[in-house]
């Protein structure tokens, strides 16, 4: 029984630590330039765009690692600022690794009076724009709907 259970454990850590990262490593490589750059989110700090989730590595790849701050850390509490507490909870803290592109719908529609009146377009125009680009659960049944943030503010320039 010793000599299954070590050859199960370097098994599995020949398969999860070294084949698992070195897979993903490569196919991520083999992505395109413009939809890697989808899959990290980025700050958008003007009233004219929507807003991603507040990022507790500031989008910084290099430093993916998120945080452990409490919900009362001064940090955290300055992070989350630009939204009052009415606001859905992915507007309020950074996902855990600090990097995700996008937010809910809920989140999206409740930013669209603010961007609506920056730009001076009506608010059913901009609200029609972020239900276009709702994406539905990852084969429909994994995750939860969801909008990236960078294709709706590319979008959202578009408008005339």
């Amino acid at each position: 029984m010793l000599l299954i259970a070590i050859r199960q454990i370097l098994l599995w850590t020949l398969v999860c630590g070294l084949l698992y990262p070195v897979g993903v490593t490569l196919l991520a490589g083999s992505l395109p330039a413009p939809q890697a750059r989808q899959l990290v989110g980025e700050e958008f700090a003007r009233d004219g765009y929507f807003w991603p989730r507040p990022s507790a590595v500031n989008y910084n790849a290099a430093s993916s690692s998120g945080s452990n701050w409490g919900p009362h850390e001064p940090k955290r509490e300055s992070e989350t600022s630009r939204f009052p507490a009415d606001a859905p909870a992915d507007l309020r803290y950074s996902s855990g690794s600090g990097l995700d592109p996008d937010i809910t719908p809920q989140g999206a529609l409740y930013q669209v009076p603010r961007v609506a009146a920056a730009r001076r377009l009506e608010p059913a125009r901009v609200e029609q724009l972020v239900r276009s680009k709702v994406q539905g659960k990852t084969f429909g049944v994994l995750g939860h709907e969801r909008v990236n943030v960078l294709e709706l503010n590319l979008a959202l320039d578009q408008l005339k």
